[in-house]
């Protein structure tokens, strides 16, 4: 086969084409958690706590010099950061309960039961009939 047939009929499976669509709706599902932790939950929580921006909370390890940026460590940014997973976790967590529950529940059947070869039976019946006289 050549690099085109196999590539096609990779791309073509039905769990790359899933996969696919997975991560598009994922990146979009994420900018809305995004937008809703930085523009709807923080800036009250900010307010409850005195009126912090939380994305301006940063501990400066040196100040900017020139052209130079300041390097700091944006732990606000990362508490959006950690509040925006913990939505996403528990939506998806939402998500696979309810489809688990939908899931039709498939009846354990048991193993059919194999004819027993006559030899095993015949051994069977021995050891029985030795059980009764001892």
């Amino acid at each position: 086969m050549s690099i085109k047939e196999d590539f096609k009929k990779f791309a073509m499976k039905g769990n790359v084409v899933d996969l696919a669509v997975a991560v598009v709706i994922g990146a979009a599902f994420g900018r809305i958690v995004t937008s809703f932790v930085n523009d709807i939950i923080m800036p009250p929580i900010g307010i409850l706590i005195g009126g912090v921006d939380f994305s301006e909370l940063r501990i400066v390890l040196q100040e900017a010099v020139g052209e130079t940026a300041a390097v700091t460590i944006n732990y606000g940014m990362f508490i959006q950061t950690v509040i925006n997973f913990l939505i996403i976790a528990f939506s998806i967590f939402l998500v696979i309960r309810a489809y688990e529950k939908t899931k039709v529940k498939e009846e354990v059947k048991p193993a059919p039961v194999a004819a027993i070869p006559p030899q095993e039976k015949l051994l069977t019946e021995i050891r029985d009939l030795l059980k009764e006289k001892s």
